[in-house]
C-alpha cells in the first residue's frame, strides 16, 4: 500500500461495513456529494447520517482499489430531519429501532436529537416510550458522544483515537473531567500513554512546574523506568534525586511527594539493610508483593522439605551402573540434595555436566514415580531442554496457561488456586527468569512440590525487573550446587575453555588455527563488515555445511554503528535474500521485509494467533522469538511467519514489532543456542563492551565460535568486569542482606 500526502476529505457516512470496539478501526462509506468512497481508520460509533470531515491520505488497496486512510477524524450530528432519521433508524442508540426513530422524527423534527439530550422525558409523549425508557434512551445518546469528546479534547494534543479509546475504557464519560484535572493520570497502566507526554498536555493547561501531581507522576515515571531496565525498586535518596533533577524542582518538595505516594499507597517504602547500614527504598506495589511472595514461598519450602527418600546414595550407584556415567563429587552432592530438599539452586559454566546431572535428577525422580514437569523462560530455551533431555518442556507462560487481560498484562490459569499438576518442577536458564515471573510460578506449585532451578549465574541478567538467580545464591538461604570441574571431553573445546578464561578475567586464547573458536584479527571496520558477510553467506556453509538460516548467528554488543545490528542485517539480507522478480516483499517502519528472510519479534504482542501441524492453535509471539518469514498475502494483508513448530498469521498493522534477524544482540540472543557464532570485534561504548556480554556471547555457540576485529577489544570486554548492577529486595527479603 501507497500513501500520498496528507488531505480533507468531508461528507456524510453512507454506511458502515466494519466496526472493532476494542481498537475502534473502521470502514465506512462516506458520500462527499460527487461520490461515494471507502474510508478505513480508527473512528469510534461512528453511524449512518452523521456527517465528518477527515485528515488523511489516499491509498490504493491491492483487493479493494482506492481508500482514503483516515488519521484524524472532525464529526458533527446530522442537522437534517432525513438524515436524523437515517441516523436513528440504522441502530446507532441502543433502544432505538426503525419504527421508534420514525415516530421520534415525526413527533420532533431537526430538534429530535436536542430534545434527546436535554429534554429526555418529552419523549415519552410518544406512543411505545415511557419515562424511565426515555431517560435510558438519553443516557445512550449521551454515552456515545462522550467517547467522542474523548477523541476530539485528546486529539487537540496529539493523543491518537486509539490511545483515546483506551482512556475512555478506563474512566468512560468521566474522563474529560479527570484528565483536565490531572493530565498525569494518562500515565497510568491501562492508558500508558507516557510521562513526557502527559507533560505536555499539563504545560499547555498551564499547570505549574512544581505542581504535586505532577512531581508524584514524575517519581512514579522514574520508578517504572527504572523497572525497564531491571531494577525491582531504588534506593528512596537516589529516587528523590533523580526526580528533583528531571522535572527541575527542589529536591524538598521531590521528598514531599514521594512520602504522600507512600502515605497513599501509591508506592511501598522498605527498609533494606546493606551491611550494617539500613537504608528506605522505594518500590512499585506489584513488585514490591512479588519479591515478597517469592521470598516468603521459599523459606516455607526449604523449612519445610517433601518427605525424603531412602537410600539415595544406593540410588545414585544404581544408576551410575545404568547409564555408564561416573558422576564426580559436585554432581551427587547436587542428585542427593534435590532428592532430599525442597529446593535446588544447580549453577555452573559450560561443560561441567549440568546436563547429565539433571537427567540423572530427573531419572531418579521418575523411578520413584514422581511426576516431573520441565520448563524455561522462552520457546528456544525450552525446545534445547527437550532436546537434552529427552523430556518434554515447555515456556513458562505455556506451562502456567497464560492468557492476557485488556491491558495485555498476564494472567495464569495456574496460580494458587489451581495449582500445576507435578511432585517436581525443574526450571532451566534461570537467569532469564524476572522476579515477577518467578513469583508466578511460585503460586502454582502445590504444597510439597521438589524446586529445581537451573542456571548460570555468570550470564546476562533478565530483561524484565529482578535478578533472581544472582540473588537467590547471594542469599546463602537455599541449597546451592555450583558446578565447578570441567569434563576432559569439554577441555578439548575451545568454546568452553575459553568462556571459563573469560569469566575468571583472563584473556581467551586466541591465536590457536584448529579447533571450535577462531580469532580473525583486523582492524578496518568495513573489512571486518565484509568478513562476517562472507563467513555468513559462503565460507561456513561451503566449510561446514552449515544452513546461514538456521545454523548460523551473528551476534552484536549493539545496533547502532556499521558494525551494530542494523546495518549488519541490511548487508546480510542483501548477500543472503536478495530481490528478485517473483519474490514478494513489503516495507514496513522503513525497513523492507521478503519472503525467506529470517525475522525477529522484538516486543510481546499476545494477540498473534498461531497454529501447529498437530492442529493446536493459540495466540501470543515474544519478545526474541526466531522465525522464517514464509507468505506476504496483499489481498488479505497479512504475514505468515514460522517459528519453529507452530505459525503465526500477523496482519500488516501488527507487523511493526517485526526486526530482521540475521544479526541480533548479545542481549536477544539469551537462552539460545547456535551451531555457529559470529561475533564483530571492534571498539565501542563501555557499557555495551564488558565481561558477562562477551562471556554470555560465547557460551550461545555449539560448535563454532568466529570473533572478528581487534584483540586489545576482546582484552578490554574481559578487563571491564561491569557485573550489571541491579536494585532488588529479593536478597533482603530472603536474610536482611544486601540489596544490590
Amino acid at each position: 500500500m501507497q500513501e500520498n500526502n496528507s488531505t480533507q476529505l468531508s461528507g456524510t457516512v453512507e454506511s458502515v461495513t466494519f466496526h472493532n470496539e476494542d481498537s475502534g478501526f473502521t470502514v465506512l462509506e462516506l458520500n462527499t456529494g460527487d461520490d461515494l468512497v471507502t474510508v478505513v481508520g480508527v473512528m469510534a460509533e461512528v453511524c449512518p447520517g452523521e456527517e465528518l470531515r477527515l485528515t488523511g491520505g489516499w491509498v490504493n488497496h491491492a483487493s479493494y482499489g482506492p481508500q482514503f486512510k483516515a488519521e484524524a477524524c472532525e464529526r458533527a450530528l446530522p442537522t437534517s430531519t432525513a438524515a436524523i432519521y437515517r441516523y436513528l433508524a440504522s441502530g446507532a442508540v441502543k433502544g432505538i429501532g426503525m419504527a421508534t426513530a420514525r415516530r421520534l422524527v415525526d413527533a420532533f423534527g431537526e430538534n429530535t436529537l436536542k430534545i434527546m439530550e436535554n429534554e429526555p422525558k418529552r419523549m415519552a409523549e410518544i406512543r411505545g416510550i415511557s419515562e424511565a425508557k426515555a431517560i435510558k434512551i438519553s443516557e445512550e445518546f449521551k454515552k456515545m458522544f462522550g467517547v467522542r469528546e474523548v477523541m476530539l479534547f485528546l486529539g487537540e494534543y496529539g493523543i491518537t483515537p486509539a490511545e483515546a479509546m483506551r482512556v475512555w475504557k478506563v474512566w468512560g464519560a468521566a474522563s474529560v473531567d479527570r484528565v483536565r484535572q490531572n493530565p498525569y493520570l494518562l500515565c497510568n497502566e491501562g492508558v500508558a500513554i507516557g510521562f513526557d507526554r502527559a507533560d505536555a498536555i499539563a504545560r499547555a493547561a498551564g499547570m505549574a512546574e512544581d505542581d504535586e501531581m505532577r512531581i508524584r507522576a514524575g517519581a512514579v515515571h522514574v520508578l517504572r523506568h527504572n523497572a525497564g531496565v531491571g531494577h525491582t525498586c531504588l534506593p528512596e535518596d537516589k529516587l528523590v534525586e533523580t526526580t528533583a533533577q528531571m522535572l527541575e524542582v527542589s529536591v524538598e518538595a521531590a521528598a514531599q511527594s514521594v512520602c504522600h505516594l507512600v502515605d497513599d499507597s501509591s508506592v511501598v517504602r522498605e527498609p533494606l539493610r546493606r551491611g550494617s547500614n539500613i537504608r528506605d527504598f522505594i518500590f512499585i506495589p506489584s513488585l514490591h508483593r512479588a519479591e515478597h511472595y517469592a521470598a516468603g514461598r521459599l523459606k516455607m519450602m526449604v523449612a519445610y522439605p517433601p518427605t525424603q527418600f531412602r537410600d539415595i546414595e544406593a540410588d545414585i550407584a544404581r544408576v551410575e551402573k545404568e547409564t555408564g556415567i561416573h558422576y564426580e563429587n559436585l554432581q551427587r552432592e547436587a542428585i542427593r540434595k534435590a532428592l532430599s530438599q525442597g529446593v535446588l539452586i544447580l549453577t555452573g559454566g559450560p561443560g561441567t555436566g549440568k546436563t547429565t546431572t539433571l537427567n540423572a535428577i530427573i531419572r531418579l525422580l521418575e523411578q520413584k514415580g514422581q511426576r516431573v514437569l520441565l520448563a524455561a523462560p522462552t520457546g528456544r530455551a525450552a525446545k534445547r531442554m527437550a532436546e537434552v533431555t529427552g523430556q518434554e518442556a515447555k515456556t513458562i507462560h505455556r506451562l502456567l496457561e497464560v492468557e492476557w487481560d485488556p491491558n495485555n498484562r498476564p494472567v495464569f490459569g495456574r496460580n494458587e488456586h489451581n495449582m500445576l499438576e507435578c511432585d517436581a518442577l525443574i526450571v532451566d536458564e534461570l537467569s532469564m527468569v524476572d522476579s515477577a515471573l518467578f513469583s508466578s510460578l511460585l503460586q502454582a506449585l502445590p504444597l510439597g512440590c521438589r524446586l529445581i532451578l537451573v542456571g548460570d549465574s555468570d550470564q546476562l541478567p533478565s530483561v524484565g525487573a529482578g535478578d533472581v538467580l544472582h540473588e537467590l545464591i547471594a542469599s546463602g538461604m537455599l541449597p546451592t550446587v555450583q558446578l565447578q570441574e570441567v569434563f576432559r571431553q569439554s577441555l578439548q573445546s575451545l568454546i568452553v575453555s575459553n568462556a571459563h578464561k573469560i569469566v575468571r578475567g583472563e584473556l581467551p586464547e586466541l591465536r590457536r588455527r584448529n579447533g571450535d573458536f577462531f580469532f580473525l584479527e583486523d582492524h578496518v571496520r568495513e573489512h571486518i563488515r565484509d568478513t562476517i558477510v562472507q563467513l555468513y553467506t559462503t565460507r561456513l556453509p561451503k566449510s561446514y555445511g552449515y544452513s546461514p538460516l538456521s545454523d548460523i548467528q551473528v551476534l552484536c554488543p549493539g545496533r547502532k554503528g556499521e558494525l551494530g545490528v542494523h546495518e549488519l542485517n541490511l548487508r546480510l539480507q542483501e548477500a543472503v535474500n536478495p530481490p528478485q522478480h517473483g519474490k514478494t516483499e513489503i516495507t514496513i517502519n522503513g525497513m523492507t521485509f521478503r519472503v525467506g528472510d529470517k525475522v525477529m519479534q522484538i516486543k510481546n504482542d499476545y494477540d498473534i494467533p498461531w497454529s501447529r501441524a498437530d492442529g493446536t492453535n493459540g495466540t501470543g509471539v515474544f519478545n526474541g522469538d526466531v522465525g522464517i518469514l514464509k507468505l506476504i498475502d496483499r489481498p488479505t494483508e497479512t504475514i505468515v511467519i514460522v517459528y519453529d513448530d507452530r505459525e503465526a498469521v500477523y496482519s500488516f498493522d501488527t507487523a511493526g514489532n517485526l526486526d530482521l534477524a540475521y544479526a541480533t544482540t548479545v542481549h536477544k540472543s539469551q537462552g539460545s543456542e547456535f551451531e555457529a557464532v559470529i561475533m564483530p570485534m571492534y571498539p565501542g561504548p563501555p557499557q555495551l563492551y564488558y565481561r558477562n556480554l562477551l562471556y554470555t556471547a560465547v557460551t550461545r555457540a555449539k560448535s563454532l565460535l568466529i570473533l572478528v576485529g581487534m584483540d586489545h577489544v576482546v582484552a578490554r570486554m574481559v578487563e571491564n568486569d561491569r557485573r550489571t548492577k541491579r536494585y532488588s529486595g529479593l536478597c533482603c527479603f530472603l536474610t536482611g542482606g544486601d540489596a544490590e
